[in-house]
């Protein structure tokens, strides 16, 4: 009887860390490939770079301010502004790296 019992908990045993090492396996394949893929660039310090840039990018709009501009994880700058062309005021966002990776441009609901 003891052996039976012995023979069941160590299949179940075995059974158990098949599991843990194919879990163990997947995520070293994991790490591996994220090490490939290397990490992205940090740009913490790109944040006047990236204000001129948008700025320029924003310009034939209207007249450019700028209201912020955020650091949105290790290579990524947001920022966000206004242009007014005399005739109407639009907000925009605008997405940086090492370059202009994204711009939007929005109309301002007017209250008046």
């Amino acid at each position: 009887m003891t052996r039976i019992l012995v023979s069941v908990l160590l299949a179940g045993s075995a059974l158990a860390l098949n599991g843990c090492v194919a879990s163990i396996a997947v995520s070293a394949a994991s790490m591996a490939a994220r090490g490939m893929a290397g990490q992205p660039k940090n740009n913490e310090g790109a944040r006047p770079q990236a204000v001129a840039a948008c700025s320029g990018r924003a310009s034939p709009y209207g007249k450019v301010h700028i209201i912020d501009a955020e650091q949105h994880g290790p290579s990524k700058i947001v920022v966000w502004g206004t242009v007014d062309d005399g005739t109407r005021r639009r907000s925009f966002e605008c997405s940086y790296g090492t370059r202009i990776t994204g711009f939007k441009l929005r109309a301002i609901a007017s209250h008046e």
